[in-house]
């Protein structure tokens, strides 16, 4: 998929709906007033929870005070490309069953710019919840075309081991993300250096 530099730029703090209660985005915008014109956005969406994944950053004292009704789970990683540990998705599962034990739950996930962590985080939470790998990377991809979901593996390996589940079929199903991936292939190194230099 070829995105012009503009296109990938307003994908950058675009709200995109992956299923009725998971959304994704990338952060709110550095600038106070842009922020708060865009929390405004989230909520007037319906966001009750912000999944916030990002290591180097959190908008939690801001959202406490603009929007107290929307609850904050902080859940920092890195995005350096190597892997995410199991209890990172691990936690990032249990405040999304925290979320949709309340009625009219939807979840913002976010890292800083919506391509890697926080589609990963998006990715465990739909296979969380029984959804076949393939799907929900298609469901994910097709909500926000600059998803890289570099993380998937881990991902799917967290959950199932976190489910109890047996493992035997792990290696097809990564094999299967993979060619997935190959077959679905964005160059995700242009996508964020265009929204870097676009800052």
């Amino acid at each position: 998929m070829n995105l012009s530099t503009e296109q990938i730029n307003e994908w950058h703090r675009e709200i995109c709906e992956v299923t009725p209660w998971l959304y994704i985005s990338g952060d709110l915008h550095p600038n106070r007033d842009q922020a708060l014109a865009q929390l405004e956005l989230w909520r007037s969406t319906g966001i009750t929870d912000i999944i916030d994944v990002r290591g180097e950053w959190t908008d939690e004292p801001l959202v406490s005070e603009a929007a107290p009704e929307i609850k904050y789970h902080y859940l920092g990683t890195h995005d350096d490309g190597t892997s995410q540990d199991s209890e990172w998705f691990k936690a990032g599962i249990e405040a999304m069953a925290d979320a949709l034990s309340r009625p009219n739950a939807k979840l913002m996930v976010h890292c800083h710019m919506g391509i890697n962590r926080g589609p990963s985080m998006a990715f465990a939470m739909l296979i969380s919840q029984g959804w076949e790998p393939i799907a929900a990377l298609g469901a994910i991809r097709a909500a926000r075309p600059i998803a890289g979901i570099i993380y998937a593996d881990d991902a799917l390996s967290a959950v199932r081991q976190l489910q109890g589940e047996n493992l035997d079929r792990l290696p097809l199903d990564l094999e299967e993300i993979q060619n997935w991936f190959d077959e679905n292939y964005i160059d995700i190194s242009t996508i964020i250096r265009k929204i870097r230099s676009a800052e």
